[in-house]
C-alpha cells in the first residue's frame, strides 16, 4: 500500500529539531507512512517501521512504567493538542492542518474530526531529513523517560480516544518483520510488552518485497495473535492501506520460535490481558480489548425458567425409562470383573510429539510409531499376543518434526509421512516387512507445516497429499 515506508532508511539520520538520539541499535517492525509522489507507485501493503531513523529491536518492557498520566490531560481539539510538540516537531502546524483539511466533516466509525485527523496525522511522513510525529512518539514510548513523554500527552489522550472508538478487529494473525537476528532476545514462555504504537499486516507476502524483509540477509518475523488491534484505514492519510495497529502496553507471550531458511527466523507471540494496567483508559466506559458477549442462556430472564424446563425434562425422561424398561429388563446386569490392568510404559526417544498405529509387520497386532522431537527421531514400537511392545532401532527424521501419520499405498506398501516444521518439509519413511524404516524421499512444502494427510482426492489410483502450512494461512 502506499503508506508503507523503506524499512531499510538511513540510520545515521537520527538528530532533529531541538532533540539529538542516541544511535539505537535495534529494530521497530511498524510501517513506514512516507514516500514522495514519485515512489507511490503501486507499493506492496502494510509492513512493518524499520524506520529510516533507527534499528530498534522490540522491547521487552521490563523497567517501563505503565501509561497512566495521560489520560487525565484535557480532550482537546488536534491544534490545542500538539501545541506543546511545536518546539519537538518541525514544522507540525503545516502537518496539523493538512490532516484536518483530508479529514470529512463526518468521518466514519462515529469520531469526530479532530479524532479523525489526529489519526491521519500520526500516518503522515514528514519531509526528509525532519522525523515524522509517529517515529518521535515511538522512539520516546520505548527509549525515554515517562517525563520526557510528557510533551505528547495531550496529543495521545486525542488519539488514544479515538483508536478506542475504533471497533476492535477480531482475533486474527498479523505480522511485522525487522531486518535482524533476534530470536535469542525471544525464548518461548517470555513474557514481553510493546510499549510503542504498533503496526502490522495480515498479507504475509508483502514481506518479500526487497523494500521491507526481502528474501537475504537476517530477518526475524514476528507472527502475532492479536486480540484487539484496530484497523485505521477509514482515517489514514493513505486510504489504500489495510494497516491493523496494536496499541501501547500491548503484552504478549512467546509460543515458540524456528527458522524455516537461512537467515529467516519466526517468533509466534500470543497476546494476552495483562494482570495489571497497563494502558490507562482514554475516557470512563472506554474498551481496551473486545467485549464478551454473555450467552443467550446466561442471561437473568431466562435462568430460572430455563432451569426448571431442563430439570422437569430430565425427570421425565429417567422416570419413563424406568417404567418402560423395568418389565423387560430381567437378565442381570453385566459387571466388570476384569477393568483395565495396569498400564506399561516403554522407553522412547526425547519429547514424544506425535503418535500413529498399524499393522507395520504384516501380523495381527498392533504396532506403533512414535515422533520424537527432542532427538528428532521415530521409534516403532512391535505389538505382541501379549500386549508386550519392542523398541526397534530409532530412524531419523527433518528438524523439528511435529506430526506423523499412516499412508497405506497399497496391500504391500505403507509409508510413514512426518512434517518437519523447521525445515519446511515432509519426509516418506518406507515401511520393510518386519516393520523396520528405509528413507524414500523429501518434499518442500510451505513455511511451517505442521499437518499432513493423505487419499485419493482426486478419484484415481495414486495417492495425494494435503499439508497445512501455519505460517502461510
Amino acid at each position: 500500500n502506499n503508506s508503507l515506508h523503506n524499512l531499510n532508511g538511513d540510520e545515521n539520520e537520527i538528530a532533529n529539531q531541538d532533540y539529538t538520539y542516541a544511535h539505537d541499535e535495534n529494530v521497530d517492525g511498524t510501517i513506514n507512512y512516507g514516500e514522495t509522489e514519485k515512489q507511490r507507485v503501486a507499493p506492496p501493503p502494510v509492513v512493518e517501521e524499520n524506520k529510516q531513523v533507527t534499528n530498534e529491536a522490540e522491547k521487552l518492557g521490563t523497567d517501563e512504567a505503565p501509561l497512566i498520566e495521560y489520560a487525565n490531560e484535557p480532550l482537546l481539539p488536534l491544534v490545542d493538542a500538539c501545541a506543546p510538540l511545536n518546539d519537538v516537531l518541525h514544522d507540525l502546524s503545516y502537518y496539523v492542518n493538512m490532516a484536518l483539511e483530508e479529514t470529512p466533516e463526518e468521518p466514519p466509525d462515529g469520531l469526530t474530526m479532530d479524532e479523525s485527523a489526529a489519526i491521519r496525522l500520526y500516518t503522515i511522513e514528514w519531509e526528509a531529513p525532519h522525523r515524522s510525529l509517529y517515529s518521535m512518539l515511538n522512539y520516546t514510548l520505548k527509549n525515554c523517560s515517562r517525563e520526557d513523554l510528557r510533551p505528547y500527552f495531550r496529543y495521545m489522550k486525542l488519539f488514544l480516544t479515538a483508536l478506542v472508538k475504533l471497533p476492535c478487529c477480531p482475533p486474527l494473525t498479523v505480522w511485522r518483520g525487522v531486518t535482524k537476528n533476534l530470536s535469542i532476545d525471544f525464548p518461548p514462555g517470555t513474557r514481553l510488552t510493546w510499549w510503542a504504537f504498533s503496526s502490522t499486516t495480515t498479507e504475509l507476502t508483502v514481506l518479500e518485497n526487497n523494500m521491507y524483509l526481502g528474501t537475504t540477509g537476517a530477518r526475524t518475523l514476528f507472527s502475532v495473535e492479536s486480540i484487539n488491534g484496530r484497523t485505521i484505514r477509514n482515517h489514514s492519510h493513505f486510504v489504500t492501506e489495510d494497516e491493523i495497529l496494536l496499541l501501547p502496553g500491548t503484552h504478549m507471550i512467546v509460543q515458540s520460535q524456528f527458522s524455516p531458511a537461512t537467515d529467516l527466523y519466526i517468533i509466534h507471540l500470543k497476546q494476552v490481558i495483562p494482570d495489571e494496567t497497563l494502558l490507562e483508559l482514554p475516557f470512563e466506559g472506554a474498551r481496551l480489548y473486545p467485549k464478551l458477549e454473555r450467552p443467550w442462556y446466561r442471561k437473568k430472564r431466562f435462568v430460572i425458567p430455563l432451569a426448571l424446563l431442563i430439570t422437569m425434562c430430565i425427570v421425565a425422561t429417567v422416570v419413563g425409562a424406568i417404567l418402560g424398561t423395568r418389565a423387560a429388563n430381567k437378565e442381570p446386569p453385566y459387571v466388570f470383573t476384569n477393568p483395565y490392568p495396569s498400564g506399561t510404559t516403554f522407553d522412547i526417544g526425547s519429547f514424544p510429539i506425535s503418535l500413529v498405529s498399524g499393522y507395520f509387520n504384516g501380523d495381527k497386532y498392533v504396532d506403533l510409531a512414535i515422533l520424537n522431537s527432542g532427538d528428532q527421531s521415530i521409534d516403532i514400537l512391535l505389538g505382541n499376543a501379549n500386549g508386550i511392545y519392542s523398541t526397534l532401532i530409532q530412524t531419523d527424521t527433518g528438524t523439528d518434526p511435529v506430526f506423523v501419520t499412516l499412508c497405506n499405498v497399497s496391500d504391500n506398501t505403507s509409508y510413514l509421512i512426518v512434517v518437519n516444521r523447521n525445515d519446511g518439509t515432509i519426509t516418506l519413511l518406507n515401511i520393510n516387512k518386519d516393520g523396520t524404516l528405509d528413507y524414500a524421499t523429501d518434499f518442500p512444502v510451505g513455511v511451517g507445516p505442521v499437518s499432513v494427510v493423505c487419499g485419493h482426492f482426486d478419484n484415481n489410483s495414486i495417492i495425494d497429499m494435503a499439508v497445512l502450512n501455519s505460517f502461510e494461512n
